[in-house]
């Protein structure tokens, strides 16, 4: 599974400039608001040293890393879901993502107009909240009224579960609430939650696009982001798009580090963006390899061994037998595996073995 992120934010605070940096699509970026119209699509490969350990192991014929998928869309203003600006139609098109980007303009510069003529981050926020809020609010009574129909007229079990649900987001959306911060009571609930697609249950990381000064520390802008979040179960990043961006036009490897030593960074913020989405939505990487291909699997933490062969074919699931699993610094330290065979270090799992972060696995299954 590719994980899926969609970018948010008031026009001008860095979002496509972001998108840019991270995904293979391009985006216009240009100093005036509402310069994305049309959602921009890219992708990304999930940056993974260890699977360039493993490709100059194997040698194989193919290296394929874990993807995410980007959805930058038009920016969002205040009385969006009222027709202002471009209006909120385009969050349609990040309805259906893993998480949600929320970029926050979190620097000073006069060059750059910002569409409520001050930098506030805290109110920007508050402004796009509102607006996802809003939108949810439309399809949760939209869903309700069908819902409540069937349950009434039909007695349908399902759907009393999904209305209780509904009713339960309806009240905290009326409140100024999103619906992540509604408890979910069990594992069909979650599964409930999960379809119907609500943009304010989205897991958040607030990017907070920074000047290149504070590209390591953050600033005042940063400081006032943290505390108005800190109730929530949200991702900081401190990134600077624009420095991002000349990262991105470097062509070798050692000129990115050298640049990125000089800011007094180890890790660009793409990289750090895309770690800090997989531990914001609890997943990790397992790898298939060999000859042919030398390859990354994203799943959740916790998965099971059948769940995990399920992400290659869903044959595989279904037919499962046993996984072969050696753990990746076993393989590294033995160098094959055949020498990982040889030396005990190959374990036969079953249906119950949970997949760890790492793990090298082969698949038997029959269907």
């Amino acid at each position: 599974m590719a994980l899926k992120c969609g970018i948010v934010g008031l026009p001008n605070v860095g979002k496509s400039t972001l998108f840019n940096c991270i995904s293979s699509g391009k985006a216009q970026s240009a100093n005036f608001p509402f310069c994305t119209i049309e959602p921009n699509l890219g992708s990304t490969s999930v940056p993974d040293k260890r699977l360039e350990v493993l490709a100059d192991m194997c040698k194989p014929q193919r290296v394929i890393p874990a993807t995410v998928d980007i959805v930058d869309i038009a920016g969002l203003v205040k009385g969006a879901s009222k027709g202002e600006g471009l209006g909120n139609q385009f969050l349609a098109n990040i309805r259906e993502t893993d998480a949600i980007l929320h970029v926050l303009r979190c620097f000073d510069d006069g060059n750059v107009v910002h569409v409520d003529g001050s930098v506030d981050p805290v109110r920007d926020k508050e402004v796009v909240d509102t607006e996802l809020q809003i939108k949810d609010l439309e399809t949760v009574e939209s869903r309700l009224a069908k819902v409540l129909k069937q349950a009434q007229t039909g007695g349908d079990k399902e759907a009393r579960k999904i209305a209780d649900l509904l009713l339960r987001y309806k009240a905290a959306l009326e409140q100024g609430k999103s619906c992540r911060s509604v408890p979910l009571v069990n594992e069909e609930e979650e599964a409930i939650a999960h379809d119907l697609f609500l943009l304010t249950n989205k897991k958040v990381m607030y990017v907070c696009n920074v000047d290149d000064a504070s590209a390591v520390n953050g600033n005042a802008y940063v400081d006032a982001v943290r505390e108005a979040v800190k109730e929530e179960n949200a991702e900081i990043l401190i990134i600077s798009a624009k420095t991002e961006s000349e990262i991105a036009e470097m062509e070798s490897y050692e000129d990115r580090q050298m640049f990125l030593e000089e800011m007094g960074l180890q890790e660009s913020g793409v990289t750090r963006l895309i770690q800090g989405a997989y531990h914001l939505l609890g997943l990790q990487t397992f790898f298939t390899a060999g000859a042919d291909e030398c390859r990354a699997w994203t799943i959740h933490k916790g998965d099971k061994a059948p769940k995990a062969a399920g992400v290659i074919h869903t044959d595989f699931e279904r037919g499962f037998i046993r996984a072969e699993v050696i753990k990746y610094d076993d393989y590294v330290a033995l160098g094959s595996e055949s020498a990982a065979r040889a030396a005990g270090k190959l374990s036969t799992e079953g249906k119950d073995y949970i997949v760890q972060d790492g793990d090298i696995m082969h698949f038997l299954f029959n269907v």
